[in-house]
């Protein structure tokens, strides 16, 4: 990961440059640079791989601090996280708002990065809600949306996402996440949807608010055991 990611002078910032498959994956592989979600994930991925190091009783290893820390944060433009870096058009060209909404993953299958600003992701969120292709998705994008609501305190929003009524959301008798003819057996989304349900209850390190996936306002009894806060 520290190899891959490419210098710029100019910024004194790495880069996550072509080619370059993003998990949004309708992406150019030849053009993409700095998608959102893959930044935070190289970010956190060297942040823990410095941490086995310091189990391992061995020090850190310097360059992957350099790129950890001086990673490029997230692309905005108008106020949102582009769905990447060079892609103005990331909203207004209808092609672009289908496939996973992986702006969205960049907080809330991974924890807070201090480059990530919650109010621009909470405009993110909203917008994507609001004029995503939900027909053209997978199953674990519902879960993806409602971890990131649930860590912006948005409950109403993590439960309206996680119960939308799309048939990439559906769950057939036998436990699968159906998609559709061709893909009737599908995992994804039930790892997805525990992982959330998880975080919906116990929350996160830090986390203070009780079942903060839920509304506190008594429309919901929420009643579980052994589970542990998330990172």
């Amino acid at each position: 990961m520290a190899d891959f990611a490419v210098y710029d002078e100019v910024s004194d910032t790495y880069h996550l440059e072509p080619p370059l498959i993003p998990a949004q994956e309708h992406w150019d592989r030849e053009t993409t640079e700095n998608p959102p979600f893959e930044l935070a994930y190289w970010h956190w991925g060297l942040s823990i791989a410095q941490k086995w190091k310091e189990r391992l009783q061995e020090g850190p290893d310097e360059k992957w601090e350099e790129v950890r820390t001086k990673i490029k944060a997230p692309v905005s433009m108008d106020s949102v996280y582009l769905g990447i870096g060079n892609a103005p058009d990331s909203y207004s060209d209808p092609e672009n708002m289908r496939d996973h909404p992986m702006a969205l993953g960049t907080y809330g299958m991974l924890p807070l990065w201090e480059k990530v600003d919650t109010a621009i992701m909470r405009n993110t969120l909203d917008l994507i809600m609001k004029n995503w292709n939900w027909e053209h998705t997978w199953g674990w994008d519902y879960s993806m949306v409602a971890m990131c609501a649930t860590r912006l305190n948005e409950p109403e929003i993590a439960l309206e996402a996680l119960l939308m009524d799309v048939q990439k959301n559906t769950y057939l008798n036998n436990g699968h996440n159906y998609q559709d003819d061709r893909l009737k057996i599908y995992l994804p989304g039930n790892g997805g949807f525990l992982k959330t349900i998880a975080l919906m209850c116990a929350g996160w390190e830090g986390c203070e608010i009780k079942n903060p996936g839920f509304p506190s306002d008594g429309t919901w009894d929420v009643k579980w055991e052994n589970l542990n806060p998330d990172f």
